[in-house]
C-alpha cells in the first residue's frame, strides 16, 4: 500500500466524526468564515504569535478567502499580499502598542 493510500483525506476524516458529517450542508463562505475564525490570533495568543510567520500568514489567506468568496477581491488582494510578505520576510509584526511607551514624568501627579 503507498503512503498516500494510507493517509486520509481531510473530508473523509470529517465525514467519519458524526458531529461533521452534514458537510455538504455548510455553504463554502461558512467554512471559509469558520477557518478564518479558527487561525485569527486571539488576544491571549497574540504575544506569543505575533511575529511566526506561518501563523500570520495563515491568518491573512483565511481572511482574503473569505473576502474572496463575498466578491470582494478588493478587500482580498491587500490581505493576500500581505500573507506574502509574512511568507517573503519583507514585514514584521509591529510592537505593542502598550510597551515601551515611556512614562511623561515631567506631569506631576495630582494629590
Amino acid at each position: 500500500m503507498t503512503e498516500s493510500a494510507r493517509i486520509p483525506t481531510a473530508r473523509s476524516t470529517a465525514l467519519s466524526d458524526p458531529h461533521l458529517r452534514n458537510l455538504d450542508d455548510v455553504s463554502t463562505l461558512e467554512l471559509a468564515q469558520a477557518l478564518a475564525e479558527r487561525l485569527a490570533l486571539n488576544e491571549r495568543d497574540w504575544h506569543r504569535l505575533k511575529s511566526d510567520r506561518n501563523v500570520r500568514a495563515r491568518e491573512q489567506v483565511a481572511a482574503a478567502l473569505v473576502f474572496l468568496l463575498k466578491g470582494n477581491p478588493t478587500e482580498s488582494l491587500p490581505r493576500l499580499e500581505q500573507a506574502v510578505g509574512w511568507l517573503n520576510r519583507s514585514i514584521s509584526a509591529p510592537p505593542c502598542p502598550q510597551h515601551g511607551k515611556k512614562r511623561d514624568r515631567s506631569i506631576e501627579p495630582k494629590s
